[in-house]
């Protein structure tokens, strides 16, 4: 069990520690989506006004259209969003995902960028084409669940050892680094990485629904209800108002709606299906209801799932944690840190566990130790350059979302080939430094470069950016002493200090 723990660890660690370091930013995806796009403004209004300030919009530019998706406000995110699926006979013109005003309905202007769904997209896709990536992450998934029992099985004393941090110990101290991190949050690994697995079931094992069901669109409307796809009728007909529906709609639920899609609008075959918001159950994929577009009549709603479809979105919920409030949220933020430094902990311990004083690494070991450098000290360097990115890449440039993500994985890359010009012990204390430096400039950019500061979010009580500011801070004073403490050299015992004195 030790050999398997160790093994299967190592050969996914460094993609496993890149899953949580990214999937953990994305507990925050709708703020740090908020905190990259400044210019929008913040809009209350009701869910129901916000759909009927969209719907508006797109009957002025998209009359001729099949579909619209229209993507409500909620307290995270302050925008309405809306997309367009073109009718194939119509002239061709430029059409997109659009941010509105939720109170007038007109376009925003804002700066493009993939903001936190970039991390999110990153966290199970590894920016593979698809579906490559989602199987490796599938894969890696496979072989963190199977570290998570041999640990278990392994550590005998685990419940013991959680007590037990020891300093400047070399290899003991990284062991219980590992163990500590481990086990302060083991049901919440175990959970995140079986959840992670279920989420994607349906793409590794899709016999069942390929065998019983001709498309998977049939299966879906059969166990979730969705209306079944119909042609236009052809007769125009002019479309109720939709903001009473969304209104009916969580009245019927007690809760908010989240989604609006009208199919074939402006025709007598018009449909107006509204889902609800996933924060209201633990299972996220909520309830839906679908009326008659020129009636307004409901048609068709989304029957009580059975268990086994409960259950999987009770499992989605549990990963995807949107029905989390900010200190749930927040509480999941430093599990998941901690997710991340048992996957780092355990590469240095991997590399500790086989160095020998006075001996000479063989390549196996100093490629894992130019690896772990790469990876537990670049990435935040990466990540920290796709924030700045954001501030400091001209608004109005073509292409910027894509700018930003290449910063992200070229400052990466570069850090991760510059430290091989460094020996490891000074490639670690310059790496964490660099990374503190760099989050650390996050909020003095963001300062100098917008007119939503640290200083004048505080005092506006505008939370989400302050909030965000602070958080670049905090990770930049771990990065520092993490730098710090990579820089010392360790003390070894007195009798080993002896021996080694001996043999130089």
């Amino acid at each position: 069990m030790a050999w398997i723990h160790g093994w299967l660890g190592l050969l996914a660690g460094w993609i496993l520690f890149a899953m949580f370091l990214t999937g953990t930013a994305s507990y925050f995806r709708p703020e740090i989506t908020r905190w990259m796009q400044p210019e929008l403004p913040v809009r209350s209004v009701t869910t129901a006004q916000a759909a009927t300030a969209a719907v508006a919009h797109l009957q002025t530019v998209g009359a001729d259209d099949v579909q619209w998706y229209i993507y409500l406000p909620d307290d995270r995110t302050g925008i309405t969003r809306v997309f367009e699926q073109p009718n194939p006979k119509a002239p061709p013109r430029p059409r997109g995902e659009l941010q509105l005003d939720p109170r007038t309905g007109d376009p925003i202007a804002a700066r493009d960028t993939r903001g936190g769904e970039h991390f999110y997209r990153f966290h199970f896709q590894l920016q593979l084409p698809y579906p490559w990536g989602r199987w490796l992450a599938g894969l890696c998934g496979l072989f963190m669940l199977g570290a998570i029992i041999s640990g278990v099985v392994t550590h005998k004393r685990i419940f013991a050892d959680f007590f037990t941090l020891r300093w400047n110990k070399g290899q003991r101290s990284w062991l219980d680094a590992h163990n500590v991190s481990a086990v302060l949050a083991l049901p919440y690994h175990a959970v995140i990485t079986y959840t992670g697995l279920i989420t994607l079931v349906v793409m590794y094992m899709p016999w069942p629904i390929a065998t019983n069901y001709a498309k998977p669109l049939d299966f879906a409307q059969a166990a979730y209800g969705l209306p079944a796809d119909a042609e236009a009728s052809g007769t125009p007909a002019p479309l109720v108002p939709v903001g009473p529906l969304v209104a009916a709609a969580e009245w019927r639920w007690g809760a908010t709606a989240t989604r609006v899609v009208i199919r074939h609008p402006g025709d007598r075959a018009a449909t107006v299906t509204v889902a609800r918001h996933p924060s209201a159950s633990l299972d996220a994929r909520g309830a839906s209801i679908t009326y008659a577009g020129a009636t307004g009549q409901v048609i068709t709603q989304s029957p009580d799932p059975g268990s086994a479809l409960a259950t999987a979105g009770v499992m989605l919920g549990l990963h995807i944690a949107q029905f989390a409030g900010p200190a749930l949220r927040w509480t999941l933020f430093l599990l998941g840190a901690t997710g991340a430094a048992m996957v780092g902990t355990g590469l240095l311990l991997w590399t500790t566990a086989r160095r020998r004083p006075g001996v000479a690494p063989f390549f196996g070991l100093r490629l894992v130790e130019r690896l772990n450098i790469a990876v537990v000290a670049g990435l935040p360097i990466g990540m920290a350059a796709f924030f700045l990115a954001n501030r400091l890449i001209p608004v109005d440039l073509a292409g910027r979302a894509d700018l930003e993500v290449q910063a992200m994985f070229w400052t990466w890359g570069g850090a991760a080939l510059l430290q091989l010009l460094r020996p490891a012990r000074r490639a670690w204390a310059e790496g964490f430094a660099v990374g503190a430096l760099a989050f650390a400039a996050v909020p003095v950019v963001n300062l100098l470069t917008t007119a939503r500061g640290l200083p004048r979010s505080l005092a506006a009580g505008d939370w989400t950016f302050a909030g965000f500011d602070i958080a670049m801070l905090a990770i930049a004073l771990l990065l520092g002493i993490a730098a710090r403490r990579a820089g010392r050299t360790p003390r070894l015992p007195v009798s080993r200090r002896s021996k080694v004195l001996v043999d130089a």
